[in-house]
């Protein structure tokens, strides 16, 4: 975006895709902030206009033993000494909203109309209470991206408590 130069100097509609996983991975934002900046008239529409980060609790022993029990056959080949690791990293999948054991908590909110380029380097404390009592195998994140100042609004919204997208 910061490389081309539009035939207009101003437009009325900013239209975007720039969340990746766990809504901030790809660090697109920073193109559409400038866009807005340099664009976007006074009272223009952001589409979407805000963005929700989530975080939650999830039991899933299955799931944890099937990526470990993975590396033990590769193609024939042994790499269980790799299973100690695979676990550290986050990984990114569908979660079955039914593994879920705890309350959710926003642990981020951008006002994509007002915001500065800095507001996506945060620290937040979160809590989550627990449903019930088991082990806690994961921490599973989703995103919900309004589009709010529209006739009729609608959310983008990557929860497992609703309909599978590409982002997982």
């Amino acid at each position: 975006m910061e490389e081309i130069e539009l035939p207009v100097k101003k437009v009325d509609i900013i239209i975007s895709e720039w969340m990746g996983y766990c809504l901030l991975y790809e660090s697109m934002l920073d193109s559409v902030l400038w866009a807005r900046n340099k664009y976007l008239n006074k009272g223009g529409k952001m589409l979407p206009d805000r963005a929700t980060l989530y975080v939650a609790a999830v039991e899933d022993g299955e799931y944890k033993s099937q990526k470990k029990n993975f590396w033990k056959d590769v193609y024939g080949v042994d790499m269980s000494c790799l299973s100690a690791t695979v676990m550290k990293e986050p990984l990114v999948d569908t979660v079955n909203s039914s593994m879920i054991m705890s309350s959710s908590c926003k642990i981020l909110d951008l006002d994509l109309v007002k915001m500065d380029k800095g507001d996506v380097n945060f620290a937040n404390e979160y809590s989550v209470k627990m449903n019930y009592s088991d082990k806690v195998h994961g921490l599973v994140c989703w995103f919900d991206t309004p589009f709010s100042n529209l006739t009729r609004p609608i959310t983008l919204t990557t929860s497992p408590y609703k309909k599978y997208t590409h982002w997982k």
